[in-house]
């Protein structure tokens, strides 16, 4: 079994190596030579589409053909003789590794953001490249004053100059878009667009372009597959203020169902009209509300230079769809009831094969993929899985390949995955032990546990933000001297991205938490080289009744069902409180998951669920107290 597993691919996911660190420099020699011959003293690549999605498509994966970075953020700027890449916390190592280091040096973005470091490099004079499509509007202002500090000249560039050195670079992407069906939006599309428009009116603008996919598949009720893992269709649309917008997508790509859902409400045109109506809106002298996050420079040059105004800010959609309706919030407790029996079956196969030796991180992957299969919903995974064990758990966004595929022996062994069901998106995290942790292990583990119990529990006035938050996860880890260099939690779609904005719970988590937003809990503990430790639910904000209370006040929802590792909590650390918690969550685990596993995953589960302090489940499961503990403490029973 193990040995078919291991040579056998998945489905939504390979494990081939995605970078080779020896064409690094010889890519960057020829930019150079095309640079020289523009007249440029340097160039911006951006980890970016025409979008700004989290995934992009192969055809658009500039930075990872130049520099072999493969992941989810990070910008590169190469001069004439020098070269940075500059990446978050999260990818200070994996960057080091993929990349050539004698011609590309890593840099962490929170010591040297990228303008800081056009600022102290850019040669005095100099002119610096970028694609004006990759980059918004407060991007390039940023990058204008930084490059005006040293007495150079941003320029834009197009066509972008890799693209002539890629020779075999792919095709775009032609997946189907579909519709979406009513039963999960639970809102018309025609409703939709009377609220935006509603609040283009309140806002005084004459029109709104749609530039992020998420905001066109949620306004328009459709989907589709151009990117992996987000049912995304790439693509534009134009919304005025009032009367029938226009969806900017390959005509070839559209189904005949979602053709006629889109033709009911407004005009469908190629992807190459946009630019003409772009005009056409500046010529009419019209406001164009651009969304400050993805919209492209380009996007306003083409309107201001027609005699419009270019109005970047927010986009209304993405708080309209942050806010799920009662439809999408059933939807997502259906989809964790099914994704939560698939990661118990999952880890009592784990529990079972592990102890062996026999083992690897690729193993595990397949079979998650393949208890996720067996609900039959399966659309994709959310996101590629991270399988680390040992010191790859280390890594917060590690993925496994071929050649960094680790044997699971005893220790630390974190699972980080997710999948994509037509009535709900899931994100589950948990780290299991191998054997017999270490104390310092259970002391870790126990520490990130009570910051995760800490958010869970969290009661907040309206108006409070993910900011606000933030610390309570932080916490625990804090009065060790121990921290975490990523945000406690993302926001989370609805059959759309698994990590969606504006809702977070970070220290850059400015906006609001209101009922209706799905968010992940998330907080992590990483001993590089060693081990790592994470443990995510996924919460809904929900608004709590309390007595005599003077204010409103928003409290979380979990949703995600799935036992937390026994082995690996110190109870001395923990408070009756908290205590009181996990054995409520686990009673609820138990209540909703054991109808639907059977066998030697059900025997898992009755032990993993046991209350923690008792030996043996001398009565039944979940007591009727139980029960009322659990909705105390936000926890609903669902099955």
């Amino acid at each position: 079994m193990t040995e078919s597993r291991s040579k056998a691919a998945c489905r939504f996911q390979s494990f081939s190596e995605p970078s080779d660190p020896s064409q690094v420099a010889p890519r960057v020699a020829a930019l150079r030579a095309a640079l020289a011959k523009q007249g440029l003293d340097g160039f911006i690549i951006p980890r970016a589409d025409e979008h700004q999605g989290e995934y992009v498509p192969a055809h658009m994966a500039r930075l990872a053909w130049l520099t072999g970075f493969t992941g989810s953020a990070g910008n590169a700027i190469v001069l004439a003789d020098k070269a940075a890449l500059i990446v978050d916390g999260r990818y200070t190592i994996q960057s080091a590794a993929q990349t050539d280091t004698a011609v590309v040096t890593p840099t962490k973005m929170e010591e040297t953001p990228l303008d800081k470091w056009v600022e102290a490099n850019l040669p005095a004079g100099g002119k610096l490249g970028y694609d004006p499509w990759l980059h918004t509007v407060d991007g390039v202002a940023k990058l204008e004053k930084a490059v005006a500090a040293t007495g150079g000249m941003l320029v834009p560039v197009t066509p972008n100059p890799i693209d002539a050195l890629w020779s075999d670079r792919p095709a775009p992407p032609t997946a189907a878009v579909k519709a979406h069906p009513a039963a999960y939006a639970g809102e018309s599309s025609a409703d939709k667009l009377a609220r935006i428009q509603k609040e283009l009116a309140k806002a005084k603008v004459d029109a709104l372009v749609l530039s992020d996919p998420h905001a066109l598949a949620w306004t328009f009720n459709i989907r589709g597959g151009d990117v992996e893992h987000t049912p995304l269709p790439l693509g534009y649309a134009i919304v005025p203020r009032e009367g029938r917008p226009t969806v900017f997508l390959a005509p070839e790509k559209i189904t005949n169902e979602a053709g006629d859902a889109i033709g009911a409400l407004g005009e469908i045109a190629p992807p190459q009209a946009l630019e003409q109506q772009l005009k056409a809106l500046g010529a009419a002298k019209a406001k164009v509300r651009l969304d400050s996050s993805t919209a492209a420079s380009a996007l306003a040059t083409l309107i201001r230079d027609a005699g419009g105004t270019p109005d970047a800010g927010a986009d209304p959609i993405a708080l309209m769809k942050a806010k799920k309706n009662e439809a999408e919030l059933s939807g997502s407790r259906r989809a964790h009831l099914r994704d939560g029996a698939a990661i118990v079956r999952f880890l009592s196969w784990l529990a079972r094969e592990a102890p062996k030796g026999r083992l690897t991180e690729i193993d595990a992957v397949a079979a998650l993929e393949a208890e996720r299969l067996k609900t039959g919903e399966l659309r994709d995974v959310s996101f590629t899985t991270i399988a680390g064990a040992g010191p790859n758990a280390a890594l917060p966004h590690y993925r496994v390949t071929e050649a960094s595929n680790r044997r699971i022996e005893p220790g630390i062994f974190l699972v980080d995955s997710g999948g994509q069901y037509e009535d709900g998106t899931t994100d589950i995290t948990r780290t299991m032990a191998v054997g017999e942790p270490t104390a310092e292990m259970r002391d870790r583990y126990t520490r990130v546990l009570k910051g995760h119990l800490a958010i869970s529990r969290a009661v907040f006035p309206k108006g409070t933000s993910g900011a606000q938050l933030d610390a309570f996860a932080r916490a625990p880890l804090w009065q060790a001297g121990l921290d975490f260099d990523h945000g406690t939690g993302h926001g989370v779609g609805s059959y759309l991205s698994v990590h969606e904005g504006p809702q977070r719970l970070s220290k850059l988590g400015t906006t609001p938490l209101e009922p209706g937003m799905i968010l992940s809990n998330e907080p992590g503990y990483y001993k590089e080289g060693a081990y790592g430790i994470r443990i995510e639910n996924l919460i809904i904000v929900e608004e709590r009744q309390i007595p005599g209370a003077e204010r409103t006040m928003y409290g979380f929802e979990t949703v995600t069902w799935c036992p937390y590792e026994r082995a690996l909590i110190d109870l001395s650390l923990l408070d009756e409180g908290e205590l009181a918690w996990i054995n409520a969550y686990h009673a609820q685990v138990w209540s909703n998951l054991a109808p639907l596993v059977e066998g030697e995953a059900k025997a898992w589960l009755e032990q993993a669920c046991l209350p923690l302090r008792e030996k043996a489940r001398a009565r039944d499961p979940l007591s009727c107290k139980e029960r009322g503990r659990g909705e105390v403490f936000g926890l609903k029973t669902l099955a």
